[in-house]
């Protein structure tokens, strides 16, 4: 899967702990997320959303292998 979760939180000048710490998650997980080791949950996946005022499907996108 991929995700434009790097480039959002560039844009909104948020480091992975600023961003971690929006929606109660650790910053590993927030890399893992970033370097696609890690699938967000539903939940995760709409509260990131939220923060960035974007929809899921405009943070994430399947790729071919999915």
């Amino acid at each position: 899967m991929k995700n434009r979760l790097k480039v959002e939180r560039a844009e909104h000048n948020l480091s992975q702990a600023d961003l971690a710490d929006r929606i109660g998650v650790s910053r590993q997980t927030i890399n893992s997320i970033e370097t696609s080791r890690y699938i967000p949950s539903t939940v995760l996946a709409l509260k990131l959303a939220q923060v960035f005022d974007r929809s899921v499907e405009q943070l994430f996108q399947l790729d071919e292998t999915d």
